[in-house]
């Protein structure tokens, strides 16, 4: 099976338990699953105005009060109990923090896990969370674009110096640099037009969320021709999707239309003593077994 699996589940709800994030981890690691996923938001509130992109009706399914852990410390414990399998931020909301902070933090953890670190990141969507945080909302996606060349030039440079338009500074040293050579996978998430433009203009890959069928092959379509629009090879692209009422029927389809991961999005059980045998189950769901 050409296309890998998956699996968004940890770090949100019965997912922020750590016994069930060592346990899903560790299960998920000696099933073959290929990724783990964990998203982020720093704050939620009650009932915001922003519409959530990724729903018909506009709304986020996750309760706001629900635990949300960080997606770095959630990854980190992750790596402690595993070998082989890659953890993703999946999504970094990345203009909401200082560039040199996550430069730091990602390359650290690339450097525990050994290089299974991959980066997805996202422009954000939630006005109050920017406010919140005293980040400005506008402008977020020229902010996103300078930080991923920042980080990058932090990774690649003994002494780096950048002048941007929000970033500045001369002559400084940042390690750990990444383990396995002078950068990691920045992977960009969002659905829209501009979202693909972003990955086609400087992305590694992209990490399309919640998407029907068909939805895929068309944005896969959209992509592939930004990609020549910026002269750049749309196979080069890691892509990952996450697809609504998704079967194992349709990995052949998607590895036609160059998909290279298929993210199993779920929920994992409560108590950490049902995770292998969740686990187990997904994995033969979707072959791995």
């Amino acid at each position: 099976m050409s296309v890998r699996i998956g699996l968004h589940a940890l770090g949100i709800g019965f997912g922020a338990n750590p016994e069930v994030v060592a346990a899903v981890a560790l299960s998920a690691d000696a099933a073959g699953f290929s990724t783990l996923w964990s998203g982020e938001h720093i704050v939620m509130v009650d009932r915001p105005d922003s519409p959530y992109p990724y729903a018909s009706d506009g709304r986020i399914v996750v309760p706001s009060d629900a635990d949300w852990l960080d997606p770095f410390v959630t990854l980190s414990f992750a790596a402690a109990v595993t070998s082989r399998i890659r953890l993703g931020t999946g999504i970094l909301l990345l203009p909401e923090h200082n560039p040199l902070v996550i430069a730091k933090q990602a390359a650290s953890l690339d450097m525990l896990s050994r290089g299974r670190f991959i980066m997805g990141i996202g422009i954000g969507w939630s006005a109050e969370e920017f406010a919140a945080l005293g980040v400005p909302f506008q402008g977020r996606s020229r902010r996103t674009q300078e930080y991923v060349d920042v980080m990058r030039t932090l990774w690649s440079c003994s002494h780096a110096t950048y002048r941007g338009e929000f970033v500045q500074f001369d002559q400084v040293r940042s390690y750990p640099k990444p383990y396995l050579g002078t950068s990691i996978p920045v992977v960009l998430g969002g659905n829209s037009d501009a979202a693909l433009t972003r990955v086609a203009k400087y992305g590694d890959g992209w990490y399309g969320f919640n998407l029907s069928f068909d939805e895929i092959g068309e944005r896969i379509a959209a992509l592939s021709l930004l990609c020549r629009r910026h002269e750049r090879d749309v196979a080069d692209l890691h892509i990952a999707v996450s697809i609504r009422d998704g079967t194992p029927q349709d990995l052949a389809e998607l590895e036609r239309l160059g998909v290279g991961e298929l993210v199993v999005v779920e929920s994992p059980p409560e108590r950490p003593e049902a995770a292998d045998a969740w686990v187990t189950g997904l994995s033969m769901r979707w072959g791995l077994e």
